[in-house]
């Protein structure tokens, strides 16, 4: 299904290449208005190349207008202020298309830098909790993966654990001396974290704990079977707990690489940076050194004692992902905290020649509105707590709303509500910016939330069902546009290809839940104005294909911020 935009763009490229076959111009480039008084798309093609032209955009623009082939697509074009194309489009067009967007996926072959894209995200530490710190991460990169794909871009979606270091020596000396082994069975994860606690606390009184955690490291590093079949448990039951959040988040990745992965790579990463003369030695210790101009602290690559650091890893890591997948893009979803680590790594690898697309897809920081999960020292706000508090919550509210559910429908329900708001509340800010964690507001079943959206969803599954046991589906319904709310309802259902490219372009998932709350917004709207069950059989028809049709469209861009939908509420 070609994009409504890209047919403008053709016919008007049509237009302006008769017009002008041997001056070299940019492209007309077509949008939605932002305001139904000024067309239904448009686009300011004659004001950006008025310069080169060296005509008035108004005269552009009506050469243009009187240049643009016969087709079934536009009623009329104007020019509205000092050189703005707006473009009407037919209503009988309108009607023929908006059926494909149920049955045809959008045409995106005009994207030219298709390929392998590798996203980095989630990274939880083994042998400890998932916490609220991975959730932003964690939904984020799931968000830009179902929106690459959708794209048509091959997605490798890659868990970058933290696997291997100088915590996994205390923890073998941890586990030898307190582990409990009932508790081990019943929370391993809990387990492993209060021993490791205790050890910290322990070698603050006995630093010779210290040294024989350093010994049982090495010899882990150097292959003991023992350490390392005990590393593997930590590993394999830490993957167990975790994938078990991940499920019920709807989350999947393609690969569990840790940073063990790429253990064996980083002294050859050492070997190139020395040999390049991108790196030399200082104090001991590696270093790259960065021109005064780029404005980088100096990155350590091997400590004196030979430790690798985090930044040896990642170079490691992006040598292994060039080779394996040979991407077009590698980005990485972690906080703001990072930015300049991540610029240091990127820097160093343009450095060896590798040349690849990498961006820090970075994010603010969250924080909590009613201070309930205020953390105690030595404790952090899990994950599973703060899922298991949203569905909490949200099973109260539909006791309230709806009493009359059964009780397996209430929990199935208060799932998709708490595990829905919970990343909604995250993926419709500006990533860029600190979140205020409010649950009165993500739980709201009014103003920008996922509750909205379900609810307006449900609404529309619950008229289905009316309509049908009055005897009447959508089959062979005819769309009617005679409604102003129809015509705007019925653009706005064009929009979410269009939206969801702007959406990757910027690694913004907001942008979507924007247009999905301005299209509950308006769906809303045009149910509340115009009867749907009680018109006369053709209207009815028409209205519920419309209805239809938004709750298609809701239900794919909310699966494009990884949220399920419920029939009922």
């Amino acid at each position: 299904m070609k994009l409504i935009e890209k047919m403008l763009e053709d016919l008007l490229e049509e237009s302006v290449k008769k017009i002008y076959p041997d001056v070299e111009i940019k492209n007309p480039v077509v949008q939605r208005t932002s305001n139904e008084n000024f067309g239904d798309f448009q686009t300011n093609f004659a004001m950006i190349n008025a310069k080169n032209l060296k005509k008035s955009p108004r005269i552009i623009a009506q050469e243009i207008i009187d240049n643009i082939p016969e087709n079934e697509v536009i009623e009329k074009v104007d020019i509205a202020g000092p050189g703005f194309i707006n473009i009407y489009i037919k209503d009988e067009f309108l009607t023929n298309y908006l059926p494909k967007i149920e049955k045809e996926n959008p045409d995106f072959s005009f994207i030219e830098d298709k390929g392998t894209v590798v996203i980095d995200y989630s990274s939880p530490n083994i042998a400890k909790p998932m916490h609220i710190g991975h959730l932003r991460s964690t939904v984020i990169g799931d968000s830009i993966k179902r929106i690459y794909k959708y794209l048509g871009y091959n997605v490798i979606g890659d868990n970058h654990l933290g696997d291997w270091g100088t915590q996994f020596g205390k923890l073998i000396v941890a586990y030898r001396l307190w582990l409990d082994k009932e508790n081990y069975e019943k929370d391993p994860i809990g387990e492993m974290e209060r021993i490791y606690v205790k050890f910290e606390r322990e070698s603050e009184k006995n630093p010779d704990l210290l040294e024989e955690a350093r010994q049982e490291l090495k010899k882990l590093q150097d292959g003991d079977p023992e350490n390392r079949k005990l590393w593997q448990e930590f590993i394999d039951l830490s993957l167990k707990e975790y994938n078990k959040i991940y499920k019920r988040m709807d989350i999947e990745f393609d690969t569990y690489y840790g940073e063990s992965h790429y253990h064996n790579i980083m002294p050859e990463i050492v070997k190139m940076l020395l040999d390049k003369g991108i790196a030399t030695y200082s104090e001991g210790a590696v270093v790259v050194f960065f021109d005064e101009k780029e404005n980088l602290p100096p990155a350590i690559i091997q400590k004196k004692d030979g430790a690798f650091l985090y930044a040896t890893s990642d170079l490691a890591c992006i040598k292994f992902r060039r080779e394996t997948y040979h991407p077009n893009r590698i980005l990485y979803v972690t906080d703001e905290r990072q930015q300049t680590h991540f610029k240091q790594v990127f820097n160093i690898a343009r450095k060896l020649g590798w040349d690849d697309n990498y961006q820090h897809i970075w994010f603010g920081l969250m924080r909590f509105a009613d201070g309930v999960f205020s953390t105690r020292k030595g404790n952090v706000i899990k994950l599973e707590e703060l899922l298991n508090k949203s569905v909490e919550k949200a099973k109260t509210i539909i006791e309230e709303k709806n009493p009359n559910l059964t009780e397996e429908e209430k929990n199935e329900i208060a799932e998709v509500i708490g595990i829905g708001a919970v990343k909604y509340a995250d993926l419709s800010q500006n990533r860029i910016s600190h979140i205020i964690f409010d649950w009165d507001k993500m739980l709201a079943f009014d103003g920008n939330t996922a509750p909205y959206l379900l609810y307006t969803y449900a609404r529309i599954q619950s008229l289905k069902r009316k309509a049908k046991d009055n005897g009447y589906t959508f089959e062979n319904a005819e769309l009617i546009i005679n409604e102003k709310l129809e015509r705007k309802l019925g653009l706005l259902l064009t929009q979410l290809p269009i939206v969801v490219m702007r959406a990757a372009d910027d690694y913004k998932p907001n942008l979507i839940a924007d247009y999905l709350f301005e299209l509950a917004q308006t769906y809303n709207s045009f149910y509340n104005s115009l009867p749907v069950l009680k018109e006369k059989e053709k209207i009815l028809k028409s209205r519920l294909f419309l209805s239809h049709l938004a709750g298609e469209v809701l239900r794919k861009g909310l699966d494009l911020l990884g949220i399920k939908v419920v029939d009922k509420m």
